[in-house]
């Protein structure tokens, strides 16, 4: 299905209303519907889907792959995977996931050769206003308007798994963090599947 920023928006918007009750929760749909450019937003400036809308279609494509790393793993399981993680803290953990990207990248131009003529192309540059980290920049933006569990705030402080720079500055917690809750694995192994099996490097 070729879908476009409007369809990522609309399936996004019904997964969160479907699945996202607790308190609070209104609040940060409206922040991130009126007051945020998660919708618009790329998910990075030059690696996977650096464009206008990949944010949230990275995030949508995220869930689907959650669900199924969910289903896949605990299948035999007699409550099925919903009897491990409710669909709701599913649903918090794919979609914001990456909030500590919003309101930080921002569109710059730069001199290129075009058939031998001298064109200006828009590229993104990143302007952080709160360099508080990655996952964990996540993780304290959403409490910011509703508490997670610590499962929840365990898969996405540690979503970027050994690319973490905190772990690549010699910390531990990571393994300890996999061990202990292992829906925080399979959120790392769904992000990276999205990111490299789902979607596409804008030149």
């Amino acid at each position: 299905m070729d879908w476009h920023i409007d369809d990522y928006k609309a399936e996004f918007l019904r997964i969160y209303n479907e699945n996202i009750h607790r308190p609070g929760a209104d609040k940060l749909l409206d922040w991130l519907t009126n007051k945020s450019d998660f919708f618009y937003a790329p998910a990075s400036t030059k690696f996977h889907s650096n464009r206008m809308g990949g944010l949230c279609e990275h995030s949508v494509k995220a869930y689907y792959r959650f669900i199924q790393n969910l289903q896949n793993e605990y299948e035999e399981s007699e409550e099925g995977w919903e009897g491990v993680l409710s669909p709701e803290s599913a649903a918090i953990i794919a979609l914001l996931h990456d909030l500590c990207k919003v309101n930080t990248y921002k569109v710059d131009y730069r001199n290129v050769k075009v058939n031998g003529e001298w064109v200006q192309k828009p590229y993104y540059t990143t302007e952080d206003d709160l360099p508080y980290g990655h996952g964990e920049k996540s993780v304290y933006m959403i409490g910011g308007f509703m508490r997670l569990s610590r499962e929840e705030a365990m898969a996405i402080n540690w979503h970027m798994g050994a690319y973490d720079l905190r772990v690549q500055g010699g910390s531990y917690a990571l393994s300890d963090a996999y061990y202990k809750f292992p829906v925080a694995l399979l959120f790392h192994i769904a992000d990276v599947q999205t990111t490299y099996l789902d979607e596409t490097v804008d030149k």
